[in-house]
């Protein structure tokens, strides 16, 4: 499975860097089309991450992430022979589909698989699928020098078969032993239980909404630090591919190392104070650097940075460890289905609230950190061990000994 996140993200690097400019340069779309395909491909892969967990409850894990990977590939695949706007939106969508469904699927194998370990693997996922970003991007980069239209196929083509390669490695892995799907016995009064349902359950759904604010920072480094670098500092533009070097260095670097602080459900909660001083200080950071002078602002902008990345580590942890905590083991996915809306619906409205903290100024970022600062404070509470039930911080998964 690691292999798979860095073959993915290989594939990822190549396409996500250029793909507005496929749209622009091959497709012939223009600025207004472009806007609506992202948007519309956007809004439906928010119902993958759902619907792919509740499929996962039903059938062999590993089958239904081979066959969204293929379906990510044909989508992928089929880009290359339209420049319809009305097909490449259908298109589109169906691969965004794909993309959060899979996401959610994968984090699902590896809580059955690494268990008690699971923080651990989630640490050393993510530093690999970075290190794949980082190639895709070097890749993209040299493509891009050469600027013809077939260079733009040539990515997304190396992008399709990306997901074929994954495909390939995941149809290879074991199945996880799945606890939803225990055979029960005829005449055993379990038998006819329902699944919890993570709609019903007023907590989880809480939390999720907590997460979609937590997972902020997304947008300060897509949207929010390139911006506001620009237009109301005076740092050198620059600077700007350098803070984004720095956030990949730092996750890379300390993504390991950082995870064994939240290596228990008691653990990853505990983390959320420290979590909410950073998000608070981030903000802070990010006001100052609006004062006058190149060599300040750079200064104030580098540690808003750090920090920012520090956050973004250490939020990922907790989200990964609380998110599976505070599912029930009999459904699992579509527990974590629910969670995944988290990172689909931030992706709607994070360029809209950085955008904000941009216009309003240094008192915007001020008030941005201390909104995901109390947040954090708000989750703290959400995640507290419910009276009479088995402790949070005891690993809840069963796992297969393969």
């Amino acid at each position: 499975m690691l292999s798979v996140a860095f073959v993915d993200r290989t594939g990822s690097g190549l396409w996500e860097a250029v793909s507005v400019l496929y749209f622009t340069y091959v497709a012939g779309l223009s600025l207004t089309q472009i806007g609506t395909l992202v948007a519309a491909s956007g809004a439906v892969g928010i119902a993958g991450a759902p619907i792919g967990g509740r499929i996962a409850d039903r059938l062999p894990l590993t089958r239904v992430l081979v066959g969204l990977q293929s379906l990510r590939a044909v989508a992928a695949f089929a880009l290359l022979t339209t420049d319809n706007f009305v097909l490449l939106l259908l298109i589109a969508s169906v691969g965004s589909f794909g993309d959060r469904s899979a996401n959610v699927l994968t984090k699902l194998y590896a809580a059955r698989i690494a268990g008690p370990d699971r923080v651990r693997y989630q640490a050393v996922s993510r530093t690999v699928a970075n290190a794949g970003w980082a190639v895709g991007g070097l890749a993209a980069a040299g493509a891009l020098a050469i600027g013809s239209v077939s260079a733009y196929e040539w990515l997304l083509a190396g992008n399709a078969l990306s997901f074929v390669g994954s495909a390939l490695i995941t149809a290879l892995c074991a199945e996880p032993q799945a606890p939803s799907r225990t055979v029960a016995k005829p005449g055993d009064p379990a038998a006819g239980t329902n699944p919890a349902n993570p709609w019903c359950d007023r907590r989880y759904l809480a939390f999720v909404a907590s997460e979609t604010v937590l997972f902020l920072d997304d947008a300060v480094f897509k949207v929010g630090l390139p911006l506001w670098t620009v237009h109301a500092t005076d740092a050198p533009h620059g600077l700007v591919p350098l803070l984004m070097v720095l956030n990949n260095v730092m996750v890379v670097g300390l993504q390991v190392p950082l995870a064994r602080f939240g290596a228990t459900t008691a653990a990853a909660r505990r983390l959320l104070f420290p979590l909410s001083a950073i998000f608070a200080l981030s903000g802070v950071a990010m006001a100052a650097s609006a004062a006058h002078g190149a060599a300040l602002a750079t200064a104030f902008l580098l540690i808003a940075t750090a920090a920012f990345t520090l956050a973004e580590i250490i939020h990922a942890t907790i989200s990964w460890e609380l998110s599976i905590a505070l599912a029930p083991d009999e459904a699992q996915g579509t527990y974590l289905g629910v969670h995944g809306l988290a990172q689909s619906v931030q992706r709607s409205i994070g360029p809209l609230a950085v955008t904000t903290a941009i216009a309003t100024g240094p008192a915007g970022w001020i008030t941005f950190g201390t909104v995901i600062a109390g947040t954090c404070l708000v989750q703290h509470r959400l995640a507290r061990p419910r009276p009479g039930r088995t402790p949070l911080s005891a690993p809840s998964v069963t796992v297969s000994e393969h």
